[in-house]
């Protein structure tokens, strides 16, 4: 006769078998878990996170441009300056005195503009006649009118007759006439 096994034994072959198939499963890399289906949630969130990233992508994109055109200008004002040492000490400016530029003449014309013309006058009377003739060359009419007005009348006068003769050396030219209309 034939001797069965028993129940508990071949329960116990089954369990060592799916032991022993579950391992080989798992130490397979071919064998992949599925995934599990997202939820809203999850979408949701792995969303935001590529759009943070996205953007954290472009910040440091503009970053690094800034970075280029900082670069970009330091070394194209570093070629500005030297051309302008290397230029400098051949050519003093047209003023005469070396250091003297129109631009500052230009900015200081500027200045006086803006400051109203009685305290405009009392500053503007200590300084040289040269300097003065300088910078009222360089403001508008309408300005250089008030700040005479405020000046004292010897001042005044000094400056009127220096820039009358800085104006008879250098002349402007003529307006065009206009031809008069048939009648």
């Amino acid at each position: 006769m034939i001797a069965r096994p028993s129940l508990l034994t071949l329960t116990a072959g089954v369990a060592a078998m799916a032991v022993l198939a579950n391992g080989v499963s798992l130490a397979s890399p071919t064998a992949a878990a599925p995934e599990a289906p997202q939820t809203r949630l999850g979408n949701s969130i792995g969303q935001e996170l590529g759009a943070r990233d996205q953007a954290a992508a472009r910040r440091n994109r503009a970053l690094e441009l800034r970075e280029q055109a900082a670069k970009a200008t330091e070394a194209r004002i570093k070629a500005q300056l030297e051309a302008q040492q290397q230029t400098a000490p051949a050519t003093p400016a047209a003023g005469g005195k070396p250091g003297d530029t129109p631009d500052q003449y230009a900015d200081l014309a500027r200045i006086y503009q803006a400051m109203k013309p009685a305290k405009a006058a009392v500053v503007f009377e200590q300084l040289d006649l040269d300097v003065q003739m300088r910078i009222a060359q360089q403001m508008r009419e309408r300005s250089t009118a008030l700040i005479l007005a405020a000046m004292t009348p010897r001042a005044a006068a000094t400056l009127s007759m220096a820039l009358a003769r800085r104006m008879a050396i250098t002349p402007r030219p003529a307006a065009p006439q206009r031809k008069p209309a048939p009648g």
